[in-house]
């Protein structure tokens, strides 16, 4: 071939030859025949880009472990005493960026007042909110709501028992579906929250991506109890294996784990104090978002007013940013009238999102104005058929009126 730079070797190079051969000679003078490089195949490269740090050695004896830890150091929790989905699911959506602690109470009211998905399906929105009064985040309340109304009418009241189609159902992610079905129904499908995310690193002795925590929680997953080792993990993470103290010497798997000590983590401290603002259950923080942003600070002052057992409440407008249609005291940007500092009654400290609130309370100021056409005198019995916000609720308990 005149003007060749390469050939290409081939099983039979004869027949090559015979075959260019046969082509007129302008054309093969155009031909470059181009060396062929050997690519590994597609799926190889991907697994050279990411690939899951593997399993400890002796996995089967990790997971033996962590189980009988669990068995005698969990914690009596009222959702761990049931596998009947709509109780856990109850109890993984309060939990989602709620501590154990303040959920216990509203967990017990809430199954008292809504023994069921059904019950919870047929009642009102101010209802639902009403019982999840004082956990915050009520859109959470609100898309509890929705996915009851959704499993009475495309179910017939009763859960899918697989994670795929609870998944599917509004408010339910990857996360609270494993969960669900893994606890309730047995399926072995792990699961990555906080709490285990953080354990899986420490482990692995380095970071992780989403997908390769994911992958690690299902390749140490058991067949048998799939439900108690994701509990497990959890509750270790929850417990012992702290974000800026871990109890090394207590943990039931140290002897497998690349960071045994808090001195010798292996991974950036940023990233485990980072774990530390992730939520107990649910979606993780984003490691690229930027940093939250500082608290604002607001004064805003407030009005206790009472008259013959009612109480004088505001409604939130519908259109509300946050807490819609939620009822709460009157109250001003600024003192309201130079006579109101001498119904001064008592300050509060509030938070909600990024804004820390000094809140000044008046209490039975007669010359008082609340804002035109949304004040109502509600009777103090019925203020908890009521969903009222966490600072009322707040001012209404110090105050002895519920």
């Amino acid at each position: 071939m005149r003007g060749s730079n390469a050939i290409a070797v081939t099983r039979d190079a004869s027949e090559l030859s015979s075959r260019v051969a046969a082509f007129p000679a302008s054309l093969t003078e155009a031909l470059i025949v181009v060396p062929v490089k050997n690519h590994p195949p597609q799926t190889a490269r991907r697994k050279h880009r990411e690939q899951t740090p593997d399993l400890p050695k002796g996995t089967s004896r990790f997971r033996r472990a962590l189980l009988a830890w669990y068995d005698q150091n969990r914690r009596d929790l009222p959702w761990r005493r049931t596998r009947d989905p709509y109780a856990i699911w109850l109890s993984e959506i309060m939990l989602q960026q709620t501590r154990v602690a303040a959920v216990l109470d509203h967990y017990r009211i809430f199954l008292e007042r809504f023994p069921n998905v059904a019950a919870l399906a047929a009642a009102s929105e101010d209802a639902v909110l009403a019982a999840w009064s004082g956990l915050g985040y009520y859109r959470r309340a609100r898309m509890l709501h929705q996915c009851a109304r959704e499993i009475v009418k495309r179910y017939g009241g009763r859960f899918p028992e697989n994670s795929a189609a609870l998944l599917a159902l509004p408010g339910i992610g990857r996360y609270t579906a494993a969960a669900i079905a893994s606890i309730a129904f047995g399926e072995p499908i792990g699961v990555v929250d906080g709490n285990v995310e953080r354990v899986l690193e420490r482990v692995a002795g380095s970071n992780l991506t989403v997908r390769q925590c994911w992958e690690r929680a299902q390749g140490l997953l058991p067949k048998p109890r799939p439900g108690d080792f994701n509990q497990a993990m959890m509750e270790l993470g929850a417990t012992v294996c702290l974000p800026r103290e871990p109890r090394c010497p207590a943990c039931p798997v140290r002897r497998w784990c690349e960071t045994r000590q808090p001195a010798s983590l292996r991974y950036s401290r940023a990233k485990d104090l980072r774990a530390n603002d992730l939520p107990v259950h649910g979606v993780r923080a984003d490691p690229r978002a930027k940093v939250s942003p500082r608290q604002n600070k607001r004064e805003i002052w407030c009005a206790l007013e009472r008259r013959d057992g009612h109480v004088r409440l505001v409604k939130r407008p519908r259109t509300a940013s946050l807490m819609a249609g939620m009822w709460e005291l009157p109250q001003w940007e600024e003192l309201p009238h130079a006579s109101a500092k001498a119904a001064h009654w008592r300050t509060f400290r509030h938070s909600i999102t990024v804004t820390d609130y000094t809140v000044h309370v008046l209490r039975d100021w007669k010359n008082g104005k609340v804002p035109p056409g949304r004040g109502k005198w509600v009777a103090i019995e019925k203020i908890p058929e009521l969903p009222i916000t966490g600072l009322t609720r707040k001012v209404l308990k110090a105050g002895g009126i519920i």
